[in-house]
């Protein structure tokens, strides 16, 4: 799978240990930065260019990191088209996929080790979109009018 990958400095060395290991299980992975921990930089460039990448084609899906999967959540949300999930286990990742069908999902670095947050991404990049009724409330969030 085409992965586009990305973090700021909170979210680093979870982003970067599992950008290592999407490679080794084959995966195609676009790592967008950030470089390393320091110095500081900012979620929402960080997002906007995963979010720019899914929404192009470019990757099918995309990872963010950040200190609590929140900040790069509600910036990738912020495209439409995107539908990015901060998710802490691995039912949240199943649900995201399975009824919301989640095409990014957002990771907490200061709370998820590489080891835990591993199975969680291996979870969502697993589980298909149920479609059917799902559909249409999944589209629906691409059709919300902008505030």
């Amino acid at each position: 799978m085409k992965i586009a990958a990305a973090s700021d400095h909170a979210g680093f060395e979870v982003k970067d240990a599992l950008v290592r290991r999407l490679r080794e299980e084959g995966h195609d992975v676009d790592d967008l930065g950030a470089t390393a921990p320091e110095p500081r930089v900012d979620y929402p460039e960080y997002a906007g260019l995963v979010a720019r990448a899914v929404l192009s084609g470019d990757a099918e899906r995309g990872l963010l990191v950040c200190g609590s999967g929140l900040g790069m959540c509600m910036a990738a949300n912020r495209y439409r088209g995107i539908r990015a999930a901060d998710c802490l286990t691995e039912y949240l990742a199943e649900m995201s996929r399975r009824h919301n069908d989640a095409n990014v999902i957002c990771l907490p670095g200061r709370i998820l080790t590489p080891e835990e947050a591993w199975p969680i991404l291996e979870v969502w990049l697993a589980t298909p979109f149920d479609g059917g009724r799902y559909e249409r409330r999944a589209r629906a969030l691409d059709e919300l009018p902008e505030a």
